[in-house]
């Protein structure tokens, strides 16, 4: 166990802490959660850091650091989607957790092919990665009102669900030579 992984770990710990907070019946409550989530964010930024930092990359690491992140994002998402309950949030929540969904499988088939880097984190994901989560903590921090805030976590989580496409498009791409079905890199062919 190294200062990385705990890191993680408290990720995951604070979930039901931002969940309890989110639920909460006080005016400060919508506050609290994105105060919650904008920590466990800061946490994932950090623990990537320290990993490359003080050269302490693990296995147990590299395998709980996406499934935080991925909790994280999808429980926020599902909790603004029912408590908003309209296309503005609906439509891109289901993007993004489409989007993540096809490329966990997309990196789980690679990973089989010995292709994994071919569908490596790049740029793009790190753009709308920090795009999403500002999105989040603006949605979190205010009650399911249309105000200029709400409005403004709309658009910044529409176009968060826009790179959320391009990225996986991009993902796609550069593994299609895997995946096609006439590939000799194929092993279903």
């Amino acid at each position: 166990m190294n200062i990385p992984n705990i890191l993680t770990l408290i990720r995951v710990a604070l979930i039901p802490i931002f969940i309890l907070l989110f639920y909460m019946p006080f005016h400060w409550s919508y506050l609290a959660a994105a105060v919650v989530f904008t920590l466990a964010s800061i946490t994932d930024w950090l623990d990537g850091y320290l990993a490359r930092k003080l050269q302490q990359s693990t296995p147990f690491g590299a395998f709980l650091d996406p499934v935080a992140d991925k909790l994280m994002v999808v429980i926020a998402l599902v909790l603004l989607v029912q408590h908003h309950a309209n296309f503005w949030i609906t439509a891109p929540a289901a993007i993004i957790i489409g989007r993540e969904i096809v490329i966990s499988a997309l990196r789980e088939w690679m990973a089989e092919m010995g292709a994994r880097a071919h569908v490596a984190v790049s740029q793009l994901g790190k753009y709308k990665t920090a795009l999403q989560m500002v999105a989040l903590v603006v949605l979190l921090a205010n009650p399911p009102e249309f105000t200029l805030w709400v409005m403004l976590g709309y658009v910044l989580l529409a176009l968060s669900a826009v790179l959320t496409l391009w990225s996986m498009v991009v993902y796609l791409i550069a593994a299609w030579p895997h995946l096609r079905p006439d590939s000799d890199q194929n092993p279903a062919k």
